[in-house]
């Protein structure tokens, strides 16, 4: 039996592989934007790995999931029409909104924007958002010069509200409050 190798040397020019087998330069724009994605993904990890609620925990695997979806349409050759793979549904985004408003109903109401930071889970999930909006960015400048499915770009706006109300709520959770940030006057 043949042993997989995670090094194949195929990229050892600067190129890579699409799905559907085109090769392209590793700084192509959808290599940034899936490799952004799988950038978060693995910040996800990060937080599940915390001692925190399992339903959390669930609710993040879930993410996750998405996220490799999320991955392998942004890394698909639009010319490989005969590729199959899975999809985001309208449910998945629907998952992240019905998850902020029951957390929501446990938090203080904002009227501040608030500093991240607070307890090291809650800085995490202040970070995948970072990580989130940063991925949001280059998706959409990827969809303005090929196609990128809408439901992606969707998803991800909500997917970076939800890691802000996470990070309230893991801090929450941990004992600490939101560090408001107040505006200092200029003289």
């Amino acid at each position: 039996m043949d042993n997989w190798k995670i090094y194949t040397k195929t990229g050892d020019k600067g190129e890579t592989s699409l799905i559907g087998g085109r090769r392209v330069p590793k700084h192509h724009m959808r290599i940034e934007a899936y490799g952004t994605v799988d950038e978060l993904n693995s910040f996800v990890g990060l937080i599940r790995d915390h001692d925190i609620d399992p339903y959390y925990k669930t609710v993040l695997l879930r993410i996750q999931e998405c996220l490799f979806i999320a991955e392998s349409l942004l890394a698909k050759d639009e010319k490989a029409e005969k590729v199959k793979l899975p999809c985001l549904k309208e449910s998945d985004i629907t998952l992240l909104e019905e998850e902020m408003d029951r957390m929501n109903e446990e938090l203080p109401e904002l009227h501040n924007f608030i500093l991240p930071g607070g307890h090291v889970v809650a800085s995490h999930a202040h970070v995948a958002r970072t990580i989130c909006r940063r991925a949001e960015r280059i998706i959409i400048a990827l969809a303005e010069k090929m196609p990128v499915q809408e439901i992606i770009i969707r998803y991800m706006n909500r997917l970076s509200d939800y890691f802000f109300v996470l990070a309230r709520k893991l801090a929450q959770d941990k004992g600490a409050s939101d560090i408001l940030w107040k505006a200092r006057a200029c003289e």
